[in-house]
């Protein structure tokens, strides 16, 4: 169990999202950053899929009932056990009785909390995740709140065995970590790739050329729903008439004040907005992480390369999970 002394600005149990009922409206949701969900979940020992915690901007204070091994990631968030401080991308070994302190995000939007044995809250449409809008999943369909106490489920053999590599070190943390070449390349003005989408040709020809060649600012009226763009206006070159169409994370909206809006995880299933692209799934990493303020600019790209890049990364992610189960199997190697 871990008992929430603070909740920090917006935390949720987020796992990496419930697939499967999009035709009936029900987005899939889970982690916005679901690559360092997964990543903190190796270093742990769970399923890259377990439940964590996503922490918005500023993160919670907890306290942990039982011994267990814990790994940060994503947004770089001070943190610290019982005042010491602790390394994100790193497993940590926690004791029966301790805190944690998670701060403020010094650069990025969301943190994210993997516990050995993962938040074990019910799965509702087979996923963990809370889904804010409709209030449903996660813990009671909502964000922490001060006093809440999650349950957490039994840790595997893996978790074992990286919580026993621990004990004995007088920093409680292991001696190895993930190498940056396996982690996110973060940016506060990152380039993303973007597939055409089904009304790119509709653009003016200088509103296309503002599409991949223009700087847009996040909106602070950005959430977990959509990613909200500031810049020079978008203009189609004539009016559309459109039914609603299917969307997914990713898809580039246009709605009428030519602002355009890029869905995230809670992103709705279905939209009569123009959509002009669509930002490649192994870049949505990076757009989760953007804060109010940050900017960015799209490349253009197409579905095969956008696919290449992907396979790539999941390559790594496997990679990094071999390298993981060598390391613990063989403790005392360097």
């Amino acid at each position: 169990m871990i008992e929430v002394l603070r909740p920090g600005l917006l935390t949720t149990v987020q796992d990496t999202g419930r697939t499967g009922f999009q035709d009936q409206g029900v987005p899939a949701g889970g982690a916005a950053d679901p690559l360092a969900l997964r990543v903190a979940n190796l270093l742990v020992g769970n399923p890259m899929g377990a439940a964590g915690l996503e922490m918005t901007l500023a993160g919670p204070r907890l306290r942990f009932a039982r011994d267990t091994v814990v790994a940060l990631g994503g947004a770089p968030m001070a943190a610290e056990v019982d005042g010491v401080p602790v390394s994100p991308w790193r497993p940590v070994r926690i004791r029966a009785g301790e805190t944690l302190e998670v701060g403020g995000a010094r650069t990025g939007c969301r943190a994210y909390l993997a516990c050995a044995g993962g938040i074990d809250v019910p799965a509702v449409l087979g996923s963990r995740s809370t889904y804010l809008p409709s209030a449903f999943g996660g813990f009671e369909g909502r964000a922490l709140r001060t006093g809440d106490r999650l349950p957490v489920g039994e840790a595997g053999a893996q978790a074992a065995a990286i919580l026993a590599g621990i004990d004995g070190r007088g920093s409680g943390a292991a001696a190895w970590w993930a190498a940056p070449s396996a982690l996110p390349a973060y940016s506060p003005d990152p380039e993303l790739l973007l597939i055409p989408g089904s009304h790119t040709a509709a653009l003016t020809h200088s509103a296309r050329a503002m599409l991949f060649g223009q700087r847009f600012r996040v909106s602070p009226h950005s959430d977990r729903m959509g990613c909200r763009l500031e810049g020079a206006g978008l203009a189609l070159s004539a009016p559309l008439e459109l039914t609603s169409e299917g969307v997914a994370p990713g898809t580039v909206q246009l709605p009428p004040g030519g602002s355009p809006i890029v869905l995230l995880a809670d992103g709705g299933t279905t939209g009569g907005y123009p959509r002009v692209g669509h930002v490649a799934t192994v870049d949505l990493p990076l757009l989760a992480q953007l804060r109010p303020g940050d900017t960015l600019r799209f490349r253009e790209t197409n579905l095969d390369a956008a696919h290449r890049r992907l396979r790539s990364r999941e390559v790594g992610l496997l990679r990094l999970a071999d390298a993981i189960r060598l390391r613990v199997a063989r403790p005392s190697s360097p």
